[in-house]
């Protein structure tokens, strides 16, 4: 790929949930002058570890990550944060001539960061109680659908169950009388392409039942690991609930419904694995979308899992 000298260089390392982004990013950090950005909604919360695969104190003493860790699970983070947050750190890197690598697989966070984000009202916690109060009671597909009415072109981009992005888009559509779609539409023109000389790449599973797999066998590991204990411990601090972001965060969610008593553990282990398979779907189906991204495949020929060191040569061919 040509790389615009004019421009500072910046790479995107993207993929679904369990495909090995963060064993790749840090390969790459041993061959190329890098500063790894983390590009993951519950990464940014304190005392998410073990249930949000974060890199060990040990990782991240050797492969230091900029924005981890740098909220409370008490209060909310937004794509439109992350952006701000992200642009400065990029900058920081630089200007120390070295290549901002944003790892993750929170799409609407690279999303926004390359196209800019739209001028949003602020949230309405009057509102988000209501809608709350009524997904309890009809279900959020019930909503989904309502959303559907006035903003088809966003409720297809939304599962029927994702809870936080149905809530915003009606939000903003009661508070503006516009819907997120035309709100976007009317964004100027702010993409990252004009700042940087961007290469993108994305590990990406020929065979979803690999991955499905590796997903089952982390949140296993996760629980061997205390995870349970982990959640108990964010429980005991007395100041968060189940509908912040940070403890909607997949697997935490049914984890935190466990301690509730709401399923047994059989039912958390399934929910758990089944919530992280329709992230590691909705993921792949931005992927798929994704304009200028080189893809990387996680799998050899026989099925099993590529060694890192094969995708390391195929990244560094692609990035030079």
């Amino acid at each position: 790929m040509q790389i615009n000298p004019a421009r500072p260089r910046a790479i995107f390392l993207m993929g679904p949930t369990a495909s090995g982004k963060t064993d790749l990013a840090m390969a790459i950090s041993d061959h190329l002058p890098v500063e790894l950005i983390s590009v993951d909604s519950a990464l940014v919360y304190r005392g998410l570890d073990i249930g949000s695969a974060k890199p060990t104190p040990e990782e991240l003493a050797r492969y230091p990550h900029h924005l981890i860790d740098i909220c409370d699970p008490a209060e909310s983070y937004s794509a439109g944060r992350f952006r701000q947050d992200a642009l400065k750190v990029m900058a920081e890197i630089s200007g120390r001539g070295k290549i901002p690598l944003l790892v993750g697989g929170t799409m609407l966070y690279f999303k926004a960061l390359l196209q800019g984000m739209a001028e949003m009202p602020q949230a309405d916690p009057a509102f988000r109680a209501a809608i709350e109060a009524r997904a309890e009671k009809e279900g959020w597909p019930a909503l989904h659908a309502e959303l559907a009415q006035v903003d088809p072109a966003m409720a297809a981009e939304l599962h029927p169950n994702h809870s936080v992005r149905i809530e915003r888009a009606l939000e903003v559509y009661h508070l503006s009388g516009k819907t997120m779609t035309e709100l976007r539409a009317a964004q100027q023109s702010d993409s990252l392409h004009t700042q940087y000389a961007i290469q993108q790449l994305a590990i990406v599973p020929t065979d979803r039942s690999l991955l499905h797999k590796r997903i089952a066998l982390r949140f296993e590991r996760m629980l061997e690991n205390g995870f349970i204990e982990e959640v108990q411990a964010l429980r005991a601090r007395g100041d968060l609930h189940r509908d912040l972001p940070a403890i909607r965060a997949v697997g935490y969610r049914q984890v935190w419904e466990y301690l509730d008593g709401e399923m047994d553990y059989p039912q958390m282990v399934e929910a758990g694995i089944a919530a992280t398979r329709q992230l590691a779907k909705r993921q792949l189906t931005w992927l798929r979308r994704w304009p200028d991204l080189q893809c990387i495949d996680a799998q050899q020929s026989g099925g099993k899992v590529r060694k890192i060191d094969e995708m390391l040569a195929e990244a560094l061919k692609f990035l030079g």
